[in-house]
């Protein structure tokens, strides 16, 4: 299956292609992860201290100036900002790729005039450097919640087969905003609105239930809703995802990621008349 440009959209083919270039993603991942923090003095550190100290933050302003509560049985001090906290988790891991996405092939025109790389892993790598940051803050979460609590429910193993279909749609809208903005450059600064739309319209701040009946579909259609709902589920209350929602989220995903890789793949072609 191949479009007009003469790339490839078959998923298969790019299933395999993301296979055969792994370690050339997993350099680049590891190579913006370490970039990052270059010639401070902290470091790699600083990877466990910004969750670390946004955790802190968070508990003092939530738990402890505004009281706030998100009404769990035995709620502690520690509690809303650690819910708060899931939530942010989730939207930091969307926000930080696709207000990347944009500038991924604007900023690298040497990748695109070299004939031999494979574009399409820009994307894929840059959802690589955002898990690996949402990795260590759930790490940090789980630690501390369990702590406060005493124990963990079994059921945070879930957390990442929850998160798998999220990267899944992160990396298709990557995809298309970054082959989109190629050719209309305005979309950047829609991404960034984008962004902190989605922050304020998901369930990070405020329980579903507290939201009028009559708004609440406008956060069912948000793909954050159901992936920090469902976090949130196995953390608290030791729930496993229910199947059937599971599946019906993760085949939507998979279409977008799809649809998203077929329109870069069929538009790559004029990336370097246009750069």
């Amino acid at each position: 299956m191949k479009s007009s440009s003469g790339f490839s959209i078959s998923p298969i083919a790019a299933l395999k292609e993301f296979i055969k270039t792994r370690e050339l993603i997993a350099q680049l991942v590891w190579s913006e992860v370490v970039g990052r923090y270059r010639g401070s003095f902290a470091g790699f550190l600083w990877s466990f201290l910004n969750p670390l100290f946004s955790l802190a933050m968070y508990t003092f302003v939530f738990g402890v100036v505004f009281k706030a509560r998100w009404g769990l049985s035995a709620e502690n001090t520690f509690d809303f900002s650690m819910v708060l906290f899931t939530g942010l988790i989730v939207h930091g891991l969307v926000s930080e790729t696709i207000n990347r996405a944009p500038y991924l092939i604007l900023s690298n025109p040497s990748y695109v005039k070299q004939v031999v790389f494979p574009l399409e892993v820009l994307p894929v790598v840059a959802l690589g450097s955002s898990l690996f940051h949402a990795a260590i803050s759930f790490l940090l979460l789980i630690v501390i919640w369990s702590i406060a609590h005493g124990s963990i429910a079994l059921a945070v193993a879930f957390i990442p087969l929850l998160i798998l279909p999220l990267s899944l749609i992160t990396v298709g809208v990557s995809w298309f905003m970054a082959a989109a903005t190629v050719y209309f450059r305005d979309l950047g600064q829609l991404v960034t609105f984008i962004s902190s739309g989605l922050l304020f319209f998901s369930p990070i701040f405020y329980p579903v239930s507290s939201v009028p009946e009559s708004f609440r579909i406008f956060l069912e259609l948000n793909p954050l809703t159901y992936i920090i709902e469902q976090v949130r589920a196995t953390l608290i209350s030791g729930e496993i995802p229910e199947l059937k929602g599971y599946v019906v989220y993760f085949l939507v995903s998979a279409i977008v990621a799809w649809a998203g890789y077929a329109w870069f793949q069929k538009t790559r072609a004029g990336f370097a008349d246009v750069i």
